[in-house]
């Protein structure tokens, strides 16, 4: 007896602790905490720039740096409890769906097709219409009436009685499971894209190629095929920040151009696709090669110029025995001289014994000013050949239509839920007359008017 009765408190206790699980992963409360919680992480990937950003690593302390290493903030997309969020979602709504559709289900696909007086009672919405005739005559005229201004009728005998039943736009009242089935597929597509795609960086240099990228976690990762930078440009405001970066990339696989992804250019927000791979322009720096700067050189008294070029701190000698080092150089003058234009370099002038003396130097339009130093010789920059890298950010991502899918689900499942509204009409036809019955699942205020007229219209039918 004992054995039986513990036997028995056992099992309701695993029934109650299933219970829990149940009703825990079906609350509205969970729902709430997990959006949220998805909001707040957003936010922090939003805050804290992701992947390897030396810039950013610079400015903040060491312990921060391995805080937010320990807490996957440089990678949080990636990071085990932001999927965990994911997965306790996904399985919230899943079991909210499990939960609730039944009950609309059955709304939907078996709706209430006679209104007896008990049914009546639950209808906000309910008048008596007085129109002469039979119950045989008046079933067909409202039913003709109903298929002409609202939808077509489901007819019903009961007692000596016609129940005539309408509706409108059942299936919009899934319209939230749809939602429910868009945000699951969206994860799933979000969680392929996680363990079968990358992110990752390149920079290449003008002139050359890469058949690998680096992945944000530092692993290097071959791509299958060679792209290259053709060549890199940049543009700036009269302020000397950038106005735009433009690298121009061609594709090769075995050594061969592939047709159509020679000479591609891409911009900002413009990317580059081939093959699943999407090249997006990140950055840019000045490349390892250098920079060559282009001068000429000639005498106050006459004689032929000289050109010569030089690369920066290099010291080059001058006709004269004097010697020259260029410290520095840009292309456009007018966000440091007021007033000027063009090239122009910061130079170290060394004359024969003597001892260095720093100055500008501009192009040839502004001869008189070059004119102001060098001793007896005329020194002026024609300007300077720079190449830069390009920096590409790398991404392959094959959940991508996925997640546009369940984008698509999302915006169909919103429309039903918010914009339609299931309307269902009741009519009871006997001898006595035609009563007749409404409800609406949103809107009840509009429904009621449109059913008033509905009404009037019946009235005047013929």
């Amino acid at each position: 007896m004992q054995h039986l009765f513990g036997g028995t408190v056992l099992t309701t206790n695993k029934q109650g602790l299933t219970q829990q699980l149940w009703d825990f992963f079906c609350s509205l409360k969970l729902s709430i905490f997990l959006l949220i919680g998805l909001a707040l992480v957003s936010i922090i990937g939003t805050v804290i720039p992701q992947g390897p950003q030396r810039e950013y690593l610079a400015t903040i302390s060491e312990t921060k740096i391995r805080l937010y290493s320990s807490l996957g903030f440089f990678d949080m997309y990636h990071s085990w409890w932001f999927i965990l969020l994911l997965y306790l979602l996904t399985l919230n709504l899943i079991c909210c769906s499990i939960k609730r559709l039944p009950r609309v289900w059955k709304v939907v696909s078996e709706p209430v097709l006679i209104m007896d007086e008990a049914f009546e009672k639950t209808l906000t919405t309910v008048k008596d219409v007085k129109i002469k005739g039979s119950a045989a005559e008046l079933k067909d005229r409202v039913a003709a009436f109903l298929k002409t201004e609202f939808a077509e009728p489901v007819v019903t005998e009961q007692g000596g009685e016609f129940h005539l039943f309408a509706q409108k736009s059942p299936w919009c009242r899934l319209g939230v499971y749809v939602v429910h089935l868009s945000i699951i597929i969206i994860f799933i597509g979000a969680l392929i894209g996680s363990f079968f795609g990358y992110k990752a960086y390149v920079n290449i240099p003008e002139g050359g190629g890469a058949l690998q990228v680096r992945s944000s976690g530092g692993k290097t990762i071959d791509l299958g095929y060679e792209v290259r930078c053709e060549k890199f440009s940049v543009s700036f405001y009269d302020t000397g920040a950038p106005k735009e970066f433009k690298s121009i990339l061609s594709v090769y696989e075995n050594g061969q151009p592939v047709a159509g992804y020679q000479r591609v250019p891409i911009i900002v927000n413009d990317p580059l696709t081939y093959k699943g791979i999407t090249f997006y322009q990140s950055s840019y720096g000045q490349s390892d090669e250098g920079v060559w700067y282009y001068l000429t050189v000639r005498n106050r008294n006459g004689g032929e110029p000289v050109k010569l070029k030089a690369r920066q701190g290099e010291r080059v000698a001058l006709p004269g025995g004097a010697f020259l080092s260029v410290m520095e150089a840009t292309m456009d003058v007018r966000p440091f001289m007021r007033g000027f234009e063009g090239p122009g370099a910061q130079v170290e002038f060394t004359p024969a014994g003597g001892s260095p003396k720093p100055f500008v130097i501009l192009s040839e339009k502004y001869e008189s000013l070059n004119a102001q130093h060098g001793d007896n010789l005329i020194i002026t920059f024609n300007g300077m050949d720079q190449k830069f890298y390009t920096g590409l950010q790398v991404a392959k991502d094959p959940g991508v239509w996925v997640v546009w899918l369940g984008c698509f689900l999302m915006v169909v499942g919103i429309c039903m839920a918010f914009f339609m509204s299931h309307k269902r009409v009741w009519a009871r036809v006997s001898d006595k007359g035609v009563t007749i019955g409404g409800s609406a699942s949103k809107n009840p205020t509009g429904f009621e008017l449109s059913f008033d007229e509905l009404v009037e219209k019946l009235n005047k039918y013929k």
